[in-house]
Formats: structure tokens, C-alpha cells, sequence
């Protein structure tokens, strides 16, 4: 699985979110108050939270299942107090293998990945999981982490879009049945100052167009 890094000075990624709400208002009229966060929105890409390990590794049978690794308790921290939003992301990774004869050490990669507007990849890091199995035993664990660092200037919503979608409207005005998200410009800062960490394995094109088809 590949990304593309772009290279953006208002952002620096480190190996690692938080969550963003919005109630609507209807006091005086319809509106909507933002409880906004800077910090990114944290999660696991579908078909990447979890490795299958094969021997042979061309085999795709059940007989040839050697070890599977699940990445789950995935937990975010973020300090927006500055004008740097830091976040912090932890993860476990659980896994069991096929036959408990002897020490084994499968070591899994992850990837950290920041992304901006739902699809622009703005870097990735590459780390890795150490799994240690014990003589005689089938399971293994161990824990990830990572972080990214976000200018708040970025994540902030210019001041006039902020005012169209907090603006009261009141029943039977024209502009009350108007979704300010249906304007294109609007839609696109609110695209622009989003963003998502991500967090899942590293998976080959073969991994992954098995956990995609199975």
C-alpha cells in the first residue's frame, strides 16, 4: 500500500488525533454552533487493521495461515493550547500464530499517515511492531504510537465562513432552507481545514487485496 508525500511547511508528522462536534442551534432562529476541534479526526483505513502472514508465503489456504495480527485500542491525545496542535495516537497489536513450537519475533510494519480534505496525503511515517512469542505459546502482543503536529492556522476556518454557518435564520426566510454546506466554496474551506490521522498496517498489494477480497 503506497502513498504519496507531499511536502507542506505549515505541518510536520512524526510517528502517531482527537474529534471535532457541531450542534444545531435554534435559539432566535436556526443555526448551527460550532464545537469544532483543530485536532485531527483519528482512525483506522477499512482493510488495513489487520495482517495475514502466509507459509508458504504465495499461499492463500487456511492450512497456510502462519500468523494474523489485529491492530486495535487505539487511543488519541491532543494539545491544541498552542499554535502547534499536537496529537498523540497508541495502539495494540494482538496476534497468534499457527504453531506454538519454540521463541519466535515477527516483526509487523504500521504506518502513520496525515491526511488533509479527505483525500490529499500530506506525509507518512513508517514504524514497527515487535512481536515476541514466548516457547508454547500461540498469542503475542505488543503496543504502537506516533504523533503529528498541525498549524492551527490550517485547521481553523477562515472568519467568514465561520459566520455562514453559525448565521441564525429564521423559519420562512429564504436563506433558512439553504444548506450553507451546498455552497462549493463553503464545502471546500470546510474540506481544506480538515483533517485525519490515520493509523494501520503497512500492507503489501497482495495483503491488502486479500483483506479487501476475502
Amino acid at each position: 500500500m503506497s502513498f504519496r508525500k507531499l511536502a507542506l511547511p505549515m505541518m510536520i508528522l512524526a510517528l502517531a488525533g482527537c474529534s471535532r462536534e457541531g450542534e444545531l442551534n435554534v435559539a432566535g432562529g436556526v443555526g448551527i454552533t460550532t464545537l469544532r476541534s483543530p485536532c485531527p479526526h483519528v482512525a483506522v483505513p477499512a482493510a488495513t487493521g489487520d495482517v495475514t502472514l502466509f507459509d508458504p508465503p504465495a499461499g492463500r489456504t487456511a492450512e497456510a495461515i502462519d500468523v494474523v495480527a489485529v491492530l486495535t485500542n487505539l487511543k488519541s491525545t491532543c494539545d491544541d493550547a498552542t499554535d502547534q496542535v499536537l496529537t498523540s495516537v497508541t495502539f495494540d497489536v494482538q496476534a497468534r500464530r499457527a504453531s506454538a513450537e519454540g521463541a519466535r519475533d515477527v516483526r509487523v510494519p504500521y504506518f502513520v499517515t496525515l491526511v488533509r480534505a479527505g483525500n490529499s496525503v500530506v506525509a507518512k511515517r513508517i514504524g514497527h511492531v515487535n512481536l515476541h512469542f514466548e516457547p508454547g505459546q500461540l498469542r503475542a502482543s505488543a503496543s504502537g504510537q506516533g504523533s503529528t503536529a498541525v498549524s492551527r492556522a490550517a485547521a481553523t476556518l477562515p472568519a467568514d465562513v465561520r459566520e455562514r454557518l453559525t448565521r441564525k435564520r429564521k423559519a420562512g426566510d429564504e436563506a433558512a432552507a439553504m444548506d450553507p454546506l451546498s455552497d462549493p466554496a463553503i464545502r471546500a474551506s470546510v474540506l481544506s481545514a480538515s483533517f485525519e490521522t490515520l493509523v494501520g498496517f503497512q500492507l503489501t498489494d497482495d495483503q491488502l487485496r486479500y483483506n479487501a477480497t476475502r
